[in-house]
C-alpha cells in the first residue's frame, strides 16, 4: 500500500510521466478558452501569443511560476473589471483566496508567498521598478496550469488581479529545491518516535498465558 501511494503521488505531481507533452489539439482547445478571460485590451494579443508559444514549447516536466507583483496607486478598470470598492491589495487577496482551491484542483502547490519589506539592499536600480509582493507556484505541468486558466470559475476571478497590479509570470525550471528545515526535523523527529516505539514493543516480552483449571471435585 505504501508503494501504491508514493507512486499515486508521484504520478499526480509529475503526469508528463504518463500523459506526456501537450498537442497541438490541446494547445488549440486551451488557447480559445483562455481567450475568453477579460484581459487589458493592449494587453490581450501579447499575453495569448506568448503563452502559445510557451504551451508549444511544453516539456512534459512540472513548471514553477514566479509571481513578481507591483501594486497600481489605485484599481485599474477595464472592460470587464467587477465592481469593487476595496483597494488593489484587497482584491488581490480576494483573487488569491478564492483561486487556491482551484489551483489545489489542479495538483499546484504554493511555494512562498510573502510582502516585499524593503528597499533593494544591493542598490541597482532595475528602471525604478520596485516590487510589492512575490508568489511561487508548483505547476505538476503545463497543461495543469491551462487546466487551471480554462477552469470556467477562474475567469471571473482572474480581473481581480489585473485590475490590481502589473505581474511578470516567469516560468522557471527546478535545479535545486530545499524544503523549509523546520519540517524536515519535525518529520525526523517522527519517524524515531515511531522506531524507537516499534523497537521496544519488539523486544518487550510476550506474557504467557495460561488457562486456569477445575481442581479436581
Amino acid at each position: 500500500m505504501l508503494v501504491l501511494g508514493v507512486g499515486a503521488v508521484w504520478l499526480w505531481q509529475s503526469p508528463g510521466a504518463v500523459r506526456g507533452k501537450l498537442t497541438p489539439a490541446e494547445i488549440d482547445r486551451y488557447m480559445a478558452t483562455v481567450s475568453r478571460i477579460s484581459f487589458p485590451p493592449e494587453l490581450r494579443a501579447p499575453i495569448l501569443a506568448r503563452m502559445r508559444t510557451w504551451a508549444e514549447a511544453d516539456d512534459g516536466r512540472p513548471v514553477y511560476m514566479l509571481n513578481l507583483m507591483r501594486y497600481h496607486p489605485e484599481l485599474r478598470r477595464f472592460e470587464g473589471t467587477p465592481s469593487f470598492a476595496g483597494t488593489p491589495q484587497q482584491a488581490n487577496e480576494f483573487y488569491e483566496e478564492r483561486t487556491l482551491p482551484l489551483a489545489l484542483g489542479v495538483g499546484a502547490i504554493p511555494i512562498f508567498a510573502g510582502p516585499v519589506t524593503g528597499e533593494n539592499v544591493i542598490g541597482f536600480e532595475h528602471a525604478g521598478v520596485r516590487w510589492n509582493r512575490v508568489l511561487v507556484m508548483r505547476y505538476p505541468s503545463r497543461r495543469a496550469f491551462l487546466d487551471l486558466l480554462s477552469d470556467p470559475a477562474y475567469a471571473p476571478l482572474a480581473p481581480y488581479k489585473l485590475m490590481s497590479l502589473d505581474v511578470d509570470l516567469a516560468p522557471m525550471g527546478a535545479e535545486l529545491t530545499v524544503p523549509d528545515v523546520r519540517y524536515v526535523a519535525v518529520a525526523a523527529g517522527l519517524v524515531l518516535f515511531l522506531a524507537a516505539g516499534w523497537w521496544r514493543a519488539s523486544r518487550a516480552p510476550v506474557a504467557a498465558r495460561s488457562t486456569p483449571q477445575d481442581s479436581p471435585s
